[in-house]
């Protein structure tokens, strides 16, 4: 697979992600449902905690991921869905910083929102990923 990173403006790639990518040669696209903080069982964990939530969130899609035989640095594409766009902002290190270990800036569009499905969560990820 080859990414070809398009940005015609760079201070998006200073966040993380790309404008847009261009991406040729893959075998395998994964499309990914919303991930949030829930434990093996489907249920909710870290109430209030967008740190925690984030990092978990991010945990369950790297477990998608690996269900299907990639890794974050597969991922192309990165859907944020918050209910508190302001406390993301915050927190979005955590979430920075797991890309970036990953080597790989996605296509990312964050949006703030009433409510998740689950309540009490406060951030929701999903994505498309390519092999």
């Amino acid at each position: 697979m080859e990414r070809t990173a398009v940005n015609p403006v760079n201070w998006s790639v200073e966040l993380g992600f790309n404008q847009g990518e261009v991406v040729s040669g893959h075998t395998r696209t994964l499309y990914l449902s919303g991930q949030t903080a829930t434990n093996e069982e489907g249920r909710p964990r870290h109430e209030g905690d967008m740190a925690a939530q984030l990092a978990l969130s991010v945990d369950n899609v790297e477990a998608v991921l690996a269900g299907a035989g990639m890794s974050l640095a597969h991922l192309v594409r990165l859907n944020v869905y918050t209910t508190d766009v302001d406390l993301l902002f915050r927190h979005y290190g955590v979430l920075a910083a797991r890309l970036d270990a990953a080597k790989v800036a996605p296509t990312t569009t964050m949006l703030g929102v009433t409510r998740l499905a689950i309540p009490g969560q406060l951030v929701e990820l999903e994505g498309t990923a390519v092999a």
